[in-house]
């Protein structure tokens, strides 16, 4: 019976892996891939430096591969399987993440839904002030609310047509780039220092997608045919992933030639409605933000999910209120007090790096060192006995420590933040995941010399 409860039932493992490419792939059609890739550019890099950054980064996507390939190993989910590295009530600190993840991202997209839908009606020549952009926030948090009111199967089928309709359009908008954009500029771009430029904007692609990733990547995995080959469900997750994220950050290099102001404007969406046709603007913000709503959604439930496991249970009408109320007022704050959309979230994707690469360092060590002949499945029941597991709760506090004493960015500073870490807050990132897999190594021999005594 436990067994059943903690694993993923065999008729459900339903997932081909072309469904798992396409579901990948379908989740990182974003817009944003466009201002990462001028985000890379502001690290003063090179045209060639900045396209293989893009490619690298994309592929730290294996990170959130290799969890699936756990996942569909154990057929369990993400934070079932972090309960063995963590313990029962130790879990209790990566759900507490990955619940401000999903709010994040929550308010992220509300956010880019809003900027969107403001930069849609300057396409009609409406005017742009704080009252219109207001209405912009109303409407399109409306549309996600009343949204609810649609099943799992209905948001999935919009999800597929929007994804459909919206990657074309995106094919029609990168052609556009590649046409328009200052090819002797993009070549003429002088190159920056592969340590203090380079690896940074790959770190910052990291934290921004596949680190946050990885907390989903086992809830997919756990869902695949069992009969699928583990390296397919490695393959199809990461590259599912890699192969929009690379194709829209390349753009966004090419587009960073055309509107260099991109990286840096509070707005990036107004900067982006200058580079391209009025009559295809319309269109491409109007399915650009569409596509948003029913993201958001799946990310509502999810976030109603995280608190179940932390122990708050709530109704789905009282977590909708909590997390709607949470995410205006974020939304209103970023839109109308800071007014600086693309600072505050760098901030956010530094704060949430640093402490989510520490937990899936934690996570896939624990699973190299301790669970080489899988996961016993009493270490994953909610009633089991190992309330905590000290070693992965103390190199999460340590790792998650060393990242904020190296990071540098516009709200705190660390006392380490010089040389090639000051100005850089990404790279803390990968400070973090590092000092997690040194700790959690170190804590390895002691538990094999004390097994040893006990010999």
């Amino acid at each position: 019976m436990d067994n059943e409860f903690v694993k993923v039932p065999e008729k459900d493992k339903m997932l081909s892996p072309g469904k798992l490419f396409y579901n990948w792939f379908a989740a990182n059609i974003g817009i944003m891939g466009f201002v990462y890739g001028a985000i890379i550019v502001s690290y003063h890099l090179s045209f060639w430096q900045s396209v293989t950054a893009a490619l690298i980064g994309a592929l730290t996507f294996a990170i959130p591969g290799w969890v699936a390939m756990i996942g569909q190993r154990e057929g369990v989910t993400t934070f079932k399987m972090s309960r063995a590295a963590f313990g029962t009530h130790g879990n209790k600190i990566p759900n507490f993440m990955a619940w401000l993840n999903m709010v994040g991202w929550l308010a992220v997209n509300v956010i880019t839904g809003t900027l969107l839908f403001s930069a849609m009606l300057k396409t009609i020549h409406v005017p742009q002030t704080g009252f219109t952009k207001f209405i912009c926030l109303v409407v399109f948090a409306g549309l996600v609310f009343l949204s609810g009111i649609f099943k799992e199967d209905t948001l999935a089928k919009i999800q597929t047509w929007l994804s459909w309709i919206f990657g074309g359009l995106t094919l029609v908008m990168l052609i556009m780039f590649l046409m328009n954009a200052n090819w002797g500029e993009a070549f003429a771009m002088k190159p920056g220092s592969w340590v203090t430029g380079w690896l940074p904007a790959v770190a910052f692609i990291a934290a921004g997608s596949s680190i946050s990733w990885s907390m989903a990547a086992a809830d997919w995995g756990a869902y695949v045919r069992p009969n699928t080959k583990p390296s397919a469900t490695f393959w199809n997750t990461t590259l599912g992933a890699a192969t929009p994220l690379f194709i829209l950050m390349a753009g966004g290099v090419l587009l960073s030639t055309i509107s260099p102001s991109l990286a840096s404007a509070s707005d990036p969406y107004q900067v982006m409605y200058g580079a391209i046709p009025g009559w295809f603007g319309f269109l491409y913000f109007l399915v650009a933000a569409g596509g948003i709503i029913p993201q958001c959604l799946v990310s509502f439930r999810s976030a109603r999910i995280n608190l179940s496991t932390i122990g708050i249970e709530v109704s789905e009408k009282t977590s909708l209120i909590l997390h709607a109320v949470i995410i205006i007022l974020i939304s209103v704050y970023v839109l109308f007090i800071s007014g600086d959309f693309l600072s505050n979230f760098e901030l956010f994707l530094n704060f949430l790096g640093i402490c989510l690469a520490s937990w899936v360092a934690i996570f896939l060590v624990d699973s190299v060192i301790y669970r080489k002949n899988g996961y016993d499945v009493k270490l994953m029941e909610p009633n089991s006995s190992v309330h905590y597991n000290w070693p992965g709760i103390i190199s999460w506090i340590i790792a998650t420590i060393f990242g904020f004493l190296f990071t540098s960015n516009a709200a705190y500073r660390g006392p380490f933040a010089h040389g090639i870490f000051e100005n850089n807050s990404s790279l803390a990132v990968f400070v973090s995941g590092i000092a997690a897999i040194v700790v959690m190594f170190i804590f390895s021999l002691f538990v094999k010399n004390s097994n040893k005594q006990e010999d």
